[in-house]
């Protein structure tokens, strides 16, 4: 499957999603004692951002400042530690991309765009996401460290 499939409901697209998880979980569980990490040199960074002209690979934006070296194939889903496997994003970015394989990403990005959508149109279903959005995310904000 692939996020240009479409469902025959609601129940099948959950599953599918609800699948997409599990299966993402089990591998990152299977490979937890794998997992060894290093820090990247300098120079291993500098050829890590030239990679994109300095751009976030996920968002396009301009990369100006403190920025992550992301795993295109997931470090925590066996993706290697090594500098073909790395583009330059935005912490942000590449906070919410997590260890999502392709066809889940491209879910998240589906659904993200598709509820902007509905909640610039200020349809029920985008004013009563965007209160449930807003709320939770001021808790998220509340739980930080403030310095």
């Amino acid at each position: 499957m692939s996020a240009s499939d479409t469902f025959e409901s609601a129940d099948k697209f959950i599953a599918r999603l609800k699948s997409l998880r599990k299966d993402r979980c089990r591998k990152k569980l299977a490979g937890r004692n794998k997992v060894t990490r290093r820090s990247l040199t300098a120079a291993e960074r500098q050829e890590i951002l030239q990679k994109t002209g300095g751009y976030c690979h996920l968002c396009g934006g301009l990369i100006e400042g403190k920025w992550q070296a992301d795993h295109v194939f997931s470090h925590a889903l066996g993706g290697k530690h090594h500098v073909n496997n790395f583009l330059p994003a935005h912490s942000t970015c590449n906070k919410y991309r997590w260890f999502y394989g392709p066809e889940e990403f491209q879910w998240v990005l589906k659904l993200g765009g598709w509820l902007r959508t509905e909640i610039e149109r200020a349809s029920n279903v985008g004013c009563e996401a965007a209160g449930i959005f807003i709320a939770k995310d001021q808790k998220r904000h509340a739980r930080r460290k403030q310095i």
